[in-house]
């Protein structure tokens, strides 16, 4: 076989070229740090460390949207706050006006303070966040959710909850809708309330209610009607005779029935009656309309009006019962999106170790090479030097 000098030259050329490529691509790894820098280094470990960046990508925008998550629910727990100390004042005044050294006058001034403090309870519900979103407006976030019409207040956002991804699978929503806090809440005692007749002439007032037995409880509407100041009947709603038995009015005593109980005090007159049926949905302005518009009435401070601020009392507390529930719904939230953010952390961590052990180059091997790149290559040009300068005729004597 016949080998040119040409074909030698070339080839200790190709030599060099593939030695100073080996070289090229130590020297840009010990550059970047990184061992892969291009596909073709490691098919698989590229692939494996595209997976592991998208991975980190994707928990690092859950961390982000769990810290716009809590600080929106860190403000609507503020703002339900607000909303509590609002019906703590408003319970307040009430109670003072259901004490019957009061007057005419007094009650007026305290249903004055009360207008206001509506007018603030409104302006609270139409709260905004940072973004300029109304926080309870459901869906709805552009449009201002509550509405004075016709004297009292609508509700026109939808039932909708914003949501946010805090983890792989795992959505948690940012907000309520105010028609569950504000509108839809329970009047009586959550199960039934109680209702005095309109024709009563006695003294009698109803007070504390409770379901004793939520089995026996049917949820049917009653009547509690006292035939003289020391007897009651019960009735339900078709007239039939539930139960019966003595009222002593110097000591006031419960009235049970279904498994339930109404406390009463004061001495009812022959035909005094107090309804009982299921609780029905009233708007916490709708309460505060109530307790107005009972403590504006003229010669008020008699039972009718006990029993009318007995009614909107229970229902007050409801409505602060409403803001407590909502307010222990967003907390939860928040502590679930803390253990989330705990989590995506310890995923953080374990992506970039993950991606660390795929990609990042080994610097004490990465040395080596080196030396035995270069040492490769100084070999490829010593051979190309000596190889070039050989010819033929050199041997010709």
């Amino acid at each position: 076989m016949r080998v040119s000098t040409h074909w030698m030259q070339q080839q200790s050329v190709n030599t060099m070229m593939d030695r100073q490529g080996d070289l090229s691509g130590i020297q840009t790894q010990m550059g970047t740090g990184k061992r892969i820098n291009q596909p073709s280094d490691d098919p698989v470990g590229a692939a494996r460390a595209v997976e592991l960046t998208h991975l980190g990508a994707d928990t690092a925008q859950y961390q982000r949207n769990i810290t716009s998550a809590n600080a929106r629910l860190g403000l609507e727990d503020q703002v339900l706050g607000s909303v509590n100390n609002v019906l703590g004042r408003v319970r307040t005044l009430l109670l003072q006006g259901m004490n019957a050294t009061q007057t005419d006058e007094s009650r007026s001034d305290m249903a004055a303070e009360m207008v206001q403090l509506r007018g603030q309870l409104l302006g609270i519900a139409n709260s905004k966040d940072s973004q300029g979103d109304y926080i309870f407006a459901g869906n709805r976030t552009g449009a201002q959710p509550f509405m004075s019409q016709g004297g009292g207040v609508s509700y026109v956002g939808d039932e909708g909850q914003r949501m946010v991804a805090a983890g792989p699978g795992l959505q948690v929503a940012t907000g309520d809708p105010g028609s569950g806090i504000f509108m839809n809440v329970a009047t009586g005692n959550g199960t039934f309330a109680v209702a005095a007749g309109a024709g009563n002439s006695g003294t009698a007032v109803a007070g504390a209610s409770s379901v004793v037995d939520a089995d026996a409880w049917d949820g049917a509407s009653y009547q509690v009607t006292f035939t003289a100041a020391d007897t009651f009947e019960v009735r339900d709603g078709g007239g039939a005779l539930v139960t019966s038995g003595s009222y002593d009015a110097g000591k006031g005593g419960t009235v049970a029935f279904r498994g339930v109980q109404v406390a009463f005090s004061g001495t009812p007159a022959a035909g005094d009656s107090f309804s009982v049926a299921p609780s029905s949905n009233q708007s916490m302005f709708d309460t505060l309309d109530g307790i107005i518009a009972t403590l504006t009435k003229p010669g008020s401070g008699g039972a009718d009006m006990q029993n009318a601020l007995n009614g909107q009392l229970a229902n007050l507390d409801q409505a602060v019962g409403s803001v407590i529930e909502a307010r222990a719904a967003v907390g939860g939230r928040m502590n679930a999106l803390d253990q989330q953010a705990s989590l995506n952390d310890d995923l953080t961590l374990q992506y970039k170790s993950a991606l660390s052990n795929v990609q990042d180059l080994d610097y004490y091997d990465a040395v080596s090479k080196l030396s035995l790149q270069s040492s490769a290559l100084q070999a490829a040009q010593l051979t190309f030097s000596k190889l070039q300068n050989m010819s033929l005729f050199d041997y010709i004597k």
